[in-house]
């Protein structure tokens, strides 16, 4: 798709990217939330961390938002040793179906760019099945020094 244009995300955008939150997260499994009551929370949460200290960019087309990609730092506890005192969280990374095919690996590269002017221990995200394979290709590896643990209060509900 030509004439995209990847660029950073203000605070003003909020109410868009948290349509297209929904949008993403709706296709990975139902709504448990009323689509407004969302739109309204999730908007208002973007506008406070992108002022505070969030990082996000867009692809947009047409003026139009097209696809996302959340950053944040996860600081680290001082090491003696050298080790880099922060971890990159990728989260969000998302493009509208019929818009695919590039603009989600432009969207990554950027946030890889700024992360790489970064004094980053590891970068870390949780892929969606689809989106294993465009992860592998900018380099992400399936770690073997990581354990995770799931509460029942935070996974997803299985009824």
């Amino acid at each position: 798709m030509p004439d995209i244009v990847i660029r950073e995300v203000t605070p003003a955008d909020g109410d868009r990217l948290a349509a297209l939150r929904y949008q993403f997260r709706s296709e990975v499994g139902s709504s448990v939330e009323d689509r407004d009551t969302f739109l309204q929370r999730c908007s208002a949460w973007m506008s406070q961390r992108l002022a505070a200290d969030w990082k996000a960019w867009v692809a947009v087309h047409n003026r139009e938002i097209i696809g996302q990609i959340w950053l944040h730092l996860v600081e680290k506890l001082p090491n003696c040793n050298g080790e880099p005192e922060l971890h990159g969280y990728i989260t969000n990374l998302y493009v509208r179906p019929e818009c695919r095919g590039g603009v989600g690996s432009r969207l990554l590269a950027q946030a890889l760019h700024w992360l790489h002017e970064k004094p980053v221990d590891a970068v870390i995200l949780w892929p969606t099945p689809g989106s294993r394979t465009l992860y592998l290709r900018h380099g992400f590896k399936e770690p073997q020094d990581i354990l995770e643990l799931r509460s029942k209060t935070t996974s997803p509900r299985r009824r």
